[in-house]
């Protein structure tokens, strides 16, 4: 048995907990819950591709569970919880239970959309902003209802040794466990508690100096005997320290000294998670459309096995290679957002069928693509040597494993392979139809006149937004690079910086990404590039035409996706934490930025002003003058542009972070007064949707697709029902893997002001 013990050091250093919790920390009861419908396109699959599909959803759901390891220390033993008590008795079961117990029928509710919203993030921190969500019921009688559960009457030793490790970390708002963040600024598990943004740094040059990837790993810290530093760079695979047939990744696993410290590269992080992903991964290969996908497959096996990053990239290029495939599949360890350095990437899987009405717009817009990137306001030394034209589909989600899912993606994330192999767009179409749903009366900070105009036309100005911000914003633009030859990508003698003037002064060099060398900044400097050129692409007829817009339809849509981008820059408030001048949200700090580079444009383009509610509390509204997007708008996000896009290019940090950081700076300073718009923002904010998504079983040599309603209540039975033939042994695994690393995170707890 892995269970911990009770009452362990790990447990007591959080702070008890009081009844309830500041509104910024809990789920509303009524938060938005919508289910994924993709009904109709698992019905047209054949039955092979049915097969492939319900074993890489498998792969995906397994491996997303290391998520919760990659979160925070107490997230599994809470999953393992819930997961033990919705097994034994559905919701509407424990519901009598609980009322019985004393609990109202909002306390209940409230219990509810905790564990949907655990489920939905895979972890007890928001995906989006990454601030922790505590229960909105007081300890005591969340306590009644674990105990007197029928899972307490069968396992009563094993759910009070659960509760007693994770029940005071669950209420705990000590400061330092408020939000995600390394060393004093938070909580991460992608770093032992005593590591620092120094030790981060350190670890990342010993990294490249090793010419090995961050995306698969966790640092944990230690002293050696005579008091220096010790580093343990731990690889996520299946195989760990057992002999093992030669391989690419067996020459790295040793003792290193670098820079006076000591390091030490081990693997099987995750190993019996990513076993059952392999395994599953293995069975899918059975049911591949092509060899593509079988070799595909076959280098994401190595990469689990093995540990290695460099397999995953080249199952990669087979993945882009594969194009347009009836199912689309990607896995892995991909998006850094979470990781406080900005490199080491979270867990996802995700499985898709093709939507082909949308998806051939977006084919005319890829065939549109080489002449709109001429557009863009750079010379052409820094746009990419050849445009390689990449897949672009519209698809709808089947299953979307890891803490969030996104609305678009292009991916893959290695630099080395967006150069030279290219790369695919993604947009998740019944995704987006849920982002889409707005009620007017939930609808904040715009002009009356506005608001049905915006509700119109949000969806298509976001379809519009979403394909170039993926195609033409995270599809474009080159990384200057000398490599390890000591060539050069581009001719230094006649590249000239527009910026300056002069020729180029810096520059990557081998082993250097644009993760590793712009970190911390990496992700969100990235999308506010994204972004703007959607909104500067979005001005170009050809684009809105290719998406069935012309006149003054157009015209309707170019308004609603500035105006949606300025609101979103004030919503983005919500995401920035004042105490430690910090943002938690890659996307909403770019759209921040975005917001403060409009206004600064001047002329009346766009105004933020205070104003007092209906309901006589502070509100705001913002206001874009339509007229002047062109003749104010454009010209100031040109120049901005060009100016993200050449700092990329050369590799200029310091240029780069002086520029963005100075954007991105969150003060009461008039006109706007940020600061105290934050409070407004955070007033009048709505939690971000929870969605629902179906299974699929195996029965007989047939796949069912199994959905449920759209509630907290159907988003937990969807999870009771996702592991069918192992849950048990699968807490199990998450229990013995957090308990095994528990001690990384203790330390003394601090001053528990603001206890839930």
């Amino acid at each position: 048995m892995g269970e911990p013990e009770a009452g362990s050091e790990f447990a007591m250093r959080a702070a008890a907990a009081g009844p309830m919790a500041d509104a910024q920390y809990i789920l509303p009861n009524d938060i938005g819950v919508f289910s994924l419908d993709c009904r109709e396109a698992f019905r047209l699959l054949s039955p092979t591709e049915r097969l492939y599909a319900h074993h890489l959803s498998r792969a995906a759901w397994y491996g997303g569970l290391a998520v919760l390891l990659q979160t925070s220390p107490e997230a599994p033993y809470i999953y393992a919880l819930l997961s033990r008590l919705f097994r034994a008795q559905d919701p509407d079961q424990l519901r009598q239970l609980a009322l019985a117990e004393g609990l109202t029928e909002e306390e209940y509710q409230a219990f509810l959309v905790y564990a949907a919203g655990i489920y939905s993030n895979m972890g007890n921190y928001k995906s989006f902003g990454d601030t922790k969500f505590v229960p909105n019921l007081p300890k005591e009688k969340l306590e009644r209802v674990i105990l007197g559960s029928k899972a307490a009457g069968q396992h009563p030793e094993e759910v009070r040794s659960l509760w007693q490790t994770c029940g005071e970390l669950m209420f705990s708002l000590e400061p330092r466990l408020r939000h995600l963040g390394l060393g004093k600024e938070g909580i991460t598990t992608y770093f032992s508690g005593d590591c620092t943004m120094e030790d981060a740094k350190l670890a990342q040059d010993f990294l490249d100096s090793q010419n090995l990837s961050a995306y698969n790993t966790r640092l944990f810290k230690g002293v050696l005997e005579d008091g220096q530093p010790c580093y343990e760079v731990r690889l996520a695979s299946v195989l760990g320290a057992e002999p093992a047939l030669h391989s690419e990744m067996t020459s790295k696993l040793k003792s290193y000294e670098f820079r006076g410290s000591h390091f030490q590269v081990t693997r099987g992080d995750y190993a019996p998670i990513l076993q059952k992903v392999v395994e599953h991964l293995e069975k899918a290969k059975a049911y591949a459309a092509n060899s593509r996908q079988e070799q595909m497959l076959a280098q994401y096996i190595e990469s689990f096995t093995q540990g290695s990053i460099e397999a995953h990239k080249r199952g990669s290029r087979f993945w882009i290679q594969d194009k347009g495939p009836i199912v689309e599949s990607y896995i892995g360890f991909i998006e850094s957002y979470r990781d406080p350095f900005g490199s080491r990437g979270e867990f996802e899987g995700f499985v898709a069928m093709v939507n082909k009405a949308m998806s051939a717009k977006f084919e005319c817009l890829v065939a549109s693509a080489e002449q709109l990137l001429k557009e863009l306001p750079w010379p052409p030394a820094f746009e990419k040597d050849k445009f390689l034209t990449p897949d672009f589909t519209s698809l709808d989600v089947l299953t979307f494993s890891g803490s969030g899912i996104p609305a678009g993606i292009n991916i893959p994330n290695y630099d080395d392979l967006r150069q030279t192999d290219g790369f695919k767009n993604v947009s998740l179409g019944n995704v987006l139809a849920v982002a889409y749903a707005t009620q007017r009366e939930k609808l904040t900070f715009l002009e009356e006149e506005d608001k049905d105009l915006y509700i119109r036309w949000k969806g298509p100005s976001f379809d519009v937004q979403v394909g170039l911000h993926e195609l033409l914003g995270h599809g474009s633009g080159k990384l200057f690079v000398q490599d390890e030859k000591g060539a050069f990508n581009f001719d230094q003698e006649t590249v000239i910086n527009p910026e300056t003037g002069e020729q180029i002064q810096s520059w990557y060099r081998s082993g250097e990404t644009w993760d590793s060398k712009f970190s911390t900044i990496a992700s969100s400097y990235e999308e506010c590039r994204a972004e703007s050129v959607g909104l500067y692409l979005c001005l170009n007829p050809q684009v809105l035409e290719i998406f069935g817009f012309k006149g003054a339809d157009a015209e309707d849509v170019i308004y609603v996706n500035w105006l949606n981008m300025v609101r979103a820059g004030l919503l983005a408030l919500e995401f920035y934490t004042p105490e430690t001048s910090s943002w938690r949200q890659a996307h909403m700090q770019a759209r921040f930025v975005i917001l403060r580079v409009l206004l600064e444009a001047g002329e009346g383009l766009v105004t933020v002003t205070p104003t007092t509610g209906a309901d006589g509390r502070p509100d705001a509204r913002v206001r874009l003058d339509r007229d002047k997007i062109r003749p104010v708008g454009k010209p100031a996000l040109e120049r901005f542009l060009r100016k993200l896009q050449v700092l990329k290019s050369t590799g200029d940090v310091a240029g780069g972070r002086a520029l963005y950081e100075g954007y991105a700076a969150v003060t009461d300073a008039p006109p706007e007064c940020f600061l105290t718009l934050r409070d407004t923002v955070l007033l009048r904010k709505e939690s971000r949707k929870l969605i629902v998504q179906p299974n699929t079983r195996l029965e007989g040599s047939e796949v069912q697709l199994l959905e449920y309603e759209a509630s907290a209540a159907g988003l937990i039975r969807s999870f009771s029902e996702r592991f069918p033939e192992d849950g048990p042994e699968l807490e199990e695994v998450l229990i013995q893997l957090a308990t095994a690393d528990a001690r990384f995170w203790r330390f003394p707890s601090e001053n528990p002001s603001g206890q839930a």
